[in-house]
């Protein structure tokens, strides 16, 4: 294990990594605010031979960083770097410096190993006469939309970061996983997200009296029962979908019956029928108060779309994993219904993202978006190398095609 070339070359960069790592770990900036980051991800690609660095595409933090021989494939590989709004509590010498803000999320991690790989095919692009494109794409704004319902991914996208590229890849941390295993899904693997917001009217009135009006309390009620049966009995058995309410505000004081109520709450969905489907329901849900006296508002933010693996991308990880890991362990299954802001990527070109083990040994649970989340640093390595051989193999076996293509036209 561990004798590939590329495995050997990303393990000697370990120190380098695990410093890389601490140092984004240490200073950790929430959505659109990734400045520090950004000028040390750039300064640090500056010094890379043979890299095209720019910045503020799409989104004033972003970095991109080309490696280019001329003509031939195009392939992107990108990395979040932003964090959260959790305060940490683990006690560790590279504890986040930034009060209230961390990197619950493993984005410090996914930095680094795009800085890894951006020193690995540098490398192979001088000494083995690679032919082709890599963009290394630094995201902005994962974890967060601005004013305009939108992450870092759309206007990225928006701003033509990814126009020339004919297939795109990631990883993401797997703190349920060891090091030494990779989780991989075909298709829709990842929700599409949409939020909702609500409110309920009725007349309100006297606490004591309320047969003299109509109460929005109790017609919610009736609307969360039918909220709750959506899943259970509109979306087919077996399609992916979820309806959560996270808010419900009502009332000014414990005698009055209130004229609104205000709920709020996520829809997950992986299919674009299923997304359909979801808002359609939830519209038939709240009108269960019209007959009952009442009306209500209903307005669906529609945000990022399913994460949507190439199946022909995944195979390419996994001829990476087994060339260099031959012993990884693979799980094929869906990532769950939370978000990834990659989905717009995929959503234009072929791409996909795997989910890297690097959970710890210490016996404690430190799962993504907790205060006591953490990584085994020996994974960063192994996400440098997957995602530099998989660029690799992409690049020869469609450097390939195109020759062929031209040798048979030729003919």
């Amino acid at each position: 294990m561990e004798n590939h070339p590329t495995a050997v070359q990303a393990k000697a960069l370990s120190e380098q990594l695990i410093e890389w790592r601490r140092h984004f770990h240490q200073h950790p900036e929430l959505s659109f605010q990734e400045f520090g980051t950004s000028q040390f991800v750039a300064e640090t690609l500056k010094k890379i031979k043979g890299l095209r660095v720019e910045t503020g595409i799409g989104v004033e933090t972003s970095v991109v960083a080309t490696l280019t021989s001329g003509e031939g494939p195009v392939i992107a590989i990108r990395a979040d770097m932003d964090a959260l709004p959790i305060k940490e509590e683990n006690t560790i010498d590279y504890q986040s410096k930034n009060e209230g803000v961390m990197h619950a999320c493993g984005h410090d991690a996914h930095t680094t190993i795009l800085l890894g790989a951006a020193h690995l095919l540098a490398e192979k692009f001088e000494k083995e006469g690679l032919q082709g494109t890599v963009k290394f794409i630094f995201q902005p704004a994962e974890e967060a939309t601005d004013e305009h319902g939108l992450s870092g991914s759309p206007y990225m996208v928006q701003a033509g970061a990814y126009d020339d590229v004919d297939a795109a890849i990631a990883l993401h941390m797997c703190p349920w996983l060891p090091v030494g295993a990779a989780q991989v899904n075909n298709g829709y693997s990842m929700a599409n997200v949409d939020v909702f917001t609500a409110k309920i009217f009725a007349s309100g009135g006297h606490g004591a009296y309320p047969e003299l009006g109509t109460d929005p309390v109790w017609m919610l009620g009736l609307v969360m029962q039918a909220l709750h049966g959506v899943v259970a009995r509109r979306i087919p058995a077996l399609e992916a979908g979820v309806i959560s309410i996270g808010q419900i505000h009502a009332g000014t004081a414990s005698n009055i019956i209130p004229s609104e109520v205000f709920i709020s709450g996520t829809i997950r969905s992986y299919t674009p029928e299923v997304r359909d489907l979801l808002s359609l329901e939830l519209k038939k849900a709240l009108s269960i108060v019209e007959p009952m006296g009442g009306s209500y508002t209903l307005e669906v933010e529609r945000g990022e779309p399913a994460l949507n693996n190439d199946p022909h991308v995944n195979e390419l990880f996994l001829k990476a994993m087994d060339e260099m890991y031959p012993d990884f362990q693979i799980v094929k299954r869906p990532f769950g219904m939370g978000g990834e802001d990659f989905g717009y990527v995929t959503q234009k070109l072929p791409g996909a993202l795997f989910f890297l083990g690097s959970g710890t040994e210490d016996g404690l649970k430190r799962d993504l978006h907790t205060p006591i989340f953490d990584l085994d640093e020996s994974s960063l390595s192994i996400g440098a190398a997957i995602l530099t051989q998989t660029a690799v193999n992409f690049l020869k076996e469609k450097s390939q095609s195109l020759k062929t293509e031209v040798q048979v036209h030729g003919a």
